[in-house]
């Protein structure tokens, strides 16, 4: 039985494709842990999607129906995220004109999100340590501290653990945060999820922009499977975007629609790219799979496309670890047809 792939809705954002095993491995322990209120650390590149797995967690919870609230850790100066996260008291600090409640405290009952947790100080780590311990904070400025009861979902796109060694992330927050830790892949390890995102994207894309329907053609779709996408699930976003606009309403988006890094061409140049030479067999993996994809997973089709019987086919899926082993029947040879 082909893989079918998982379309699981996020509340506010697109939905979280997994048609990869990698990224079903993902959303499986995600599934899981949902209902915990235990603190999940959401590891990957950046633009991978972390957290939109994070709202995922969320909306499987026991909070779902509470806020999510999520803040970027390295957006702001460090007086200025302490005041965010903690709250402060009215004449805390010039401009504290009123008493303002942190975020700790505005998702009671709901989820609070960390994103970039390895770019706080260690002042603030401290601070954010004795929060997850005690289950209160201390506004600035205050003299009496504030229960709070907000599950924390965290994420990063740095290597904790070296951070630790290097002194520069305390050890004691980082085993506080990774009680459940969770990575996710980057789009390179999951190329069968690229063409069901870039659909998905294609058609909210058209919509914002109120453009007819359109697809990809073969040509993108090889593009597509053939580019590394080291901006990840947001790359592909951006360049379906672009993409759909360039369009203008034709009913196929071409290889001319696409950013120049995606078509081969780095910094716009018609100069094809070099420093990463792709196996041949490589090229036929990626080949086969944007083939069977395109053709809505028949396999029988697609082997004839291809001009290859369907037992071959069906043996070259089987080492992408797309298939698994027939079952023999009893009294018979093992065969791969």
């Amino acid at each position: 039985m082909d893989r079918a792939v998982v379309r699981l809705p996020v509340a506010g954002a697109a939905e979280l494709v997994a048609k990869s095993s990698a990224m079903r491995r993902v959303l499986d322990l995600a599934v899981r842990v949902a209902p915990s209120d235990a603190i999940v650390l959401i590891t990957g590149e950046s633009g991978t999607g972390k957290e939109r797995l994070a709202r995922f967690i969320h909306d499987r919870s026991k909070r779902g129906k509470g806020p999510f609230l999520a803040i970027n850790c390295g957006a702001l100066p460090e007086s200025l995220l302490e005041s965010e996260l903690f709250g402060h008291v009215k004449g805390a600090f010039t401009g504290a004109s009123a008493d303002q409640k942190g975020l700790f405290e505005a998702a009671t009952n709901g989820t609070l999100f960390l994103d970039e947790i390895g770019e706080t100080s260690l002042q603030v780590q401290v601070k954010l340590l004795r929060a997850l311990q005690e289950h209160s904070v201390r506004p600035v400025g205050a003299t009496k501290d504030v229960h709070v009861n907000a599950r924390i979902l965290a994420a990063t796109n740095r290597d904790l653990e070296s951070m630790v060694s290097e002194r520069s992330f305390r050890k004691d927050l980082f085993y506080r945060l990774k009680v459940v830790p969770l990575e996710v892949p980057p789009l390179r390890e999951r190329r069968e999820d690229i063409l069901p995102l870039a659909r998905q994207f294609i058609g909210r894309a058209c919509k914002e922009h109120s453009c007819g329907p359109c697809s990809l053609s073969p040509g993108v779709l090889d593009l597509f499977m053939a580019y590394d996408w080291p901006g990840n699930v947001r790359e592909l976003e951006n360049a379906i975007e672009r993409a759909v606009l360039l369009a203008e309403g034709k009913p196929k988006i071409e290889p001319g629609d696409l950013p120049p890094e995606a078509r081969g061409q780095p910094n716009g140049s018609h100069a094809p790219v070099q420093d990463h030479i792709l196996t041949l067999e490589e090229v036929e993996r990626r080949h086969i799979l944007a083939t069977l994809d395109r053709l809505g997973g028949n396999r029988t089709e697609t082997a004839k496309a291809l001009g290859v019987g369907e037992n071959t086919l069906w043996r070259k899926l089987k080492s992408y670890g797309m298939v698994k082993a027939r079952k023999r029947k009893p009294g018979t040879a093992a065969s791969e047809g």
